[in-house]
């Protein structure tokens, strides 16, 4: 395997050493493999904890900051966390104002955040749950009863994290969360399999000259295969799939995400392609983020998520923000 790597079995472990070092900012307790903002927990302050596979990064780890996360669990690669993770994460960043669990839809996670939850209220902490299932490309998958949750599930954390840092109690930035899942949408495209460090080959058997129109974070099937389409071709399809599911009343935030292969070159040259099908189809963009945030380890491909934002949205979304993964006002 052409890898960075020292052994598939301390992959997670040395990610976090190497995080901790170059972030100060956090507190990452490697052996029990839960990372939380130094400053935690905040007095006053709704605590949000997220979490899910390693293998996505930044997503969850690195988006724990001022006006963001307040703690992540990472799990070993493709594997969600186990719930002595997600309670450790709530006990280390309740203030009294209750914990928000952002839970994207995969049945391993869906299930230990809620093994969590009922431990971590047994232990005196208020916990809501927030699931995100934002990818309209398939109803059921490989890990997944209903919809994947994936891109959206980094609008979800920027909102509400900063609903939660400016006080706004539980039951507000639990609905804040909800509303922004439930206006969002998301499709994705793989260009080239995964290879996870475990297996050291290929998840999946692509073909050159194919790609999967819908794949999932893990190398899900999609909706199906096509011989490979140019980024304009790709655009029309995504846009298409998503507006097929939702009418945009008002202007949307967009995310042109990287599975973590594709260069920037070519994600911005897709973007263009994005915007224009967006334009041709009447739907106005207040903000645009591209690059590789949740991502499939070493996969090819791209994804496309548009959120449909009131005023408050987007103040939520352009208050400033401070993690390893996304910075912006500070």
């Amino acid at each position: 395997m052409r890898m960075l790597i020292n052994v598939p079995e301390t992959v997670v472990a040395d990610a976090l050493r190497g995080l901790a070092a170059a972030h100060p900012e956090l507190t990452v307790d490697v052996e029990n493999r839960v990372i939380v903002r130094r400053d935690a927990p905040v007095a006053g302050k709704v605590g949000l904890v997220s979490g899910g596979g390693s293998g996505h990064e930044p997503l969850h780890g690195g988006f724990v900051g001022p006006g963001m996360l307040s703690a992540a669990c990472p799990g070993e690669v493709f594997t969600s966390p186990v719930p002595d993770q997600m309670v450790r994460a709530a006990a280390a960043v309740d203030s009294g104002a209750g914990v928000l669990f952002i839970v994207k839809n995969y049945t391993g996670d869906v299930l230990n955040f809620d093994m969590a939850a009922e431990l971590a209220e047994d232990e005196g902490i208020q916990v809501a749950k927030v699931l995100v299932n934002d990818d309209v490309a398939v109803t059921d998958s490989l890990y997944t009863a209903g919809r994947r949750g994936t891109g959206a599930t980094l609008f979800v954390e920027k909102i509400a994290g900063a609903a939660a840092d400016e006080g706004q109690p539980l039951e507000r930035v639990e609905s804040i969360a909800r509303q922004v899942n439930e206006n969002s949408r998301s499709f994705g495209v793989a260009l080239s399999a995964c290879t996870t460090y475990a297996k050291g080959s290929p998840t999946f058997d692509l073909p050159d000259g194919e790609l999967e129109l819908g794949i999932g974070i893990h190398g899900e099937p999609g909706r199906e295969r096509r011989a490979m389409m140019t980024s304009r071709e790709i655009a029309d399809f995504a846009v298409n799939a998503i507006l097929d599911d939702m009418s945009p009343r008002n202007p949307v935030l967009l995310l042109v995400n990287g599975m973590g292969a594709t260069p920037l070159l070519e994600l911005y040259g897709f973007n263009a392609e994005v915007q224009r099908a967006l334009d041709e189809r009447g739907v106005a963009v207040a903000r645009t983020l591209v690059g590789n945030y949740v991502t499939s380890l070493d996969m090819a491909g791209a994804s496309v998520t548009l959120c449909q934002i009131d005023e408050e949205t987007l103040r939520l979304w352009d208050a400033p923000v401070k993690t390893a993964g996304l910075r912006w006002g500070m």
